[in-house]
């Protein structure tokens, strides 16, 4: 028996109508706050199976712009594979030909100058975190993640959460495009390793074990080389690893440097096995996106736009990993649309151990569950794309050492190998789809990019990245209203982007074969490990 949900969408997708007032009417009547009735009401509905293809995936690159490169690269991960060729070729189903964002091409402005400065202002500064977190814990025979980081409490001086769960704050270098607050959103990660990791030999709860196995880990994760590693870390005690981490030839009280990896983590973990650019199974990220606050000092408002989550539920060998990209290449070939173990109450699995979960607003303004079609637009990106590690794309990218243990924060924080320049040259733009006009004012006059200018915020220059990737405060307040309207519609099976202006180098359908961009401008160099030396923050 098909829910009048599933009836009401599948009727819009087949006739091509609206279907507002079909949803609208298929949703129950809710008095009090229940985050998962969305997800409930619209439980087996996916009518846009390619929901995992992003927006940007759709840009029209000419022969000139390629975005491509920074996702569609030269794997350094086990779990990830070389796929260059992307830049050159749109391998999409049948399914995936038509662009199903249509939320790009809504005009939103008529919308945005409705709502004043105050008004916007007043909403992002509200706090709708908490308010999930303790409803979700009094939801019965819920099986999904519930939240359990206190943010009020907030992080001690080493990032670790008050609250003693275990949680700590991340600060990194947040990768181009979409991810760059001038682009619409801020937003911090966080990670907990599994309580073995937390905990001495004894079993006893352990911050100078947690301490170095993280330590072990960033350097798993974050080195280039498999033969040669040198990794700035925070001060732990080789003594209690038993190792001789730093390879100076004694157990330090508080080495800073990594340049050899144990067989095995430490402490309550010793039995598990370190492997380069691998994540072990039970650790969790868990990581949230934001309205912008001009007035904040890091910019990132307290209301969240999503929050999601991922946790490494199972281990896969190399052999598993390499079947699961022969699959996903079978499926292109036969023009399969992808099949995702799991449901919106558990979330979705990934073919390489991840299971992924996610909320965004309701109408509002409270976090919900995603609907299972909601959640599919996790599962592009937190897959097996070239550029990933493991799945991931944070972790990979925190600041060396102590000081990449924090709520994150671009003041300070400066660009260690110029990739943004880079990225502005390659593109054009600051944007995958060339929209950023402010962007374009600032530092592409006359049409070409003013690298001096963009240098400002790399080494030896005078600026940061708060300052060369945060928007003005009027740019900032538009694209919260922007997002608003598209918040209260609730449509967000037509995309979560909301552009101030319809964007005009977007496909409305794909044509099978190339993406006109010449061999010449394509690249294999993207890494998403920043090449960090000695600088990276001031």
């Amino acid at each position: 028996m098909r829910s009048a949900a599933f009836l009401a969408l599948y009727a819009c997708g087949a006739l091509g109508c609206d279907g507002d007032a079909m949803v609208a009417a298929s949703m129950p009547h809710v008095a009090a706050y229940d985050p998962l009735a969305r997800a409930r009401a619209f439980d087996g509905v996916v009518v846009n199976a390619e929901a995992a293809i992003p927006p940007v995936c759709y840009t029209k690159t000419g022969n000139a712009s390629n975005p491509c490169y920074v996702c569609h690269t030269v794997s350094r991960s086990p779990y990830g594979r070389d796929d260059v060729e992307l830049q050159q070729r749109y391998s999409f189903s049948e399914a995936a030909q038509t662009n199903h964002w249509q939320n790009l091409f809504i005009d939103r402005q008529p919308a945005i100058k409705a709502i004043s400065d105050a008004e916007i202002l007043a909403y992002v500064r509200q706090d709708n975190y908490g308010l999930l977190m303790h409803t979700l814990a009094d939801v019965p025979d819920y099986p999904g993640w519930v939240p359990d980081l206190d943010l009020a409490a907030g992080f001690d001086a080493g990032g670790f959460a008050q609250d003693k769960s275990g949680w700590r704050a991340l600060r990194y270098l947040p990768f181009p495009g979409t991810f760059w607050p001038t682009n619409g959103s801020a937003d911090d990660v966080f990670i907990r390793l599994p309580a073995p990791f937390r905990s001495d030999d004894h079993g006893e709860p352990s911050i100078a074990v947690y301490r170095i196995n993280l330590a072990i880990l960033e350097a798993a994760m974050t080195t280039e080389s498999r033969d040669d590693i040198e990794r700035e870390i925070e001060p732990v005690d080789e003594r209690l690893a038993g190792f001789d981490l730093d390879a100076d030839g004694e157990l330090r009280a508080d080495t800073d440097r990594l340049r050899a990896l144990p067989a095995h983590f430490v402490g309550g973990a010793s039995d598990v096995l370190v492997e380069r650019w691998v994540m072990p199974a039970g650790v969790e990220l868990m990581h949230s996106v934001r309205y912008l606050d001009p007035e904040a000092q890091s910019g990132a408002a307290r209301r969240m736009k999503e929050l999601r989550y991922m946790r490494k539920v199972e281990r896969l060998d190399l052999w598993a990993a390499l079947r699961a990209h022969e699959n996903e290449v079978a499926e292109k070939a036969e023009g399969n649309a992808p099949v995702y173990r799991g449901n919106a109450f558990v979330g979705l699995r990934n073919s390489f151990g991840w299971q992924l979960q996610a909320f965004i607003e309701d109408e509002k303004g409270r976090l919900r569950l995603q609907t299972e079609e909601e959640h599919r637009a996790c599962m592009g990106c937190h897959g097996g794309i070239g550029v990933t590690i493991d799945s991931t794309f944070s972790f990979a990218r925190k600041l060396p050492g102590a000081r990449g243990f924090a709520v994150q924060d671009l003041r300070q924080m400066i660009d260690p190998s110029g990739e943004a320049l880079t990225y502005f040259k390659r593109v054009g733009a600051a944007d995958e789809l060339r929209a950023n006009d402010e962007m374009r004012a600032r530092f592409f006059q006359g049409g070409t990019v003013d690298e001096a200018e963009v240098r400002r915020a790399a080494p030896g220059g005078d600026r940061d990245l708060r300052w060369l990737l945060y928007p003005s405060r009027s740019r900032a307040l538009a694209l919260n209203k922007s997002y608003r309207t598209l918040v209260r519609e609730q449509r967000f099976e037509r995309g979560r982007d909301a552009p101030l202006a319809p964007p005009q180098n977007v496909h409305q359908r794909i044509k099978p074969g190339g993406t006109e961009l010449a061999a010449a401008i394509v690249y294999a160099d993207a890494s998403l490990l920043p090449r960090w030396g000695d600088v990276g923050a001031r």
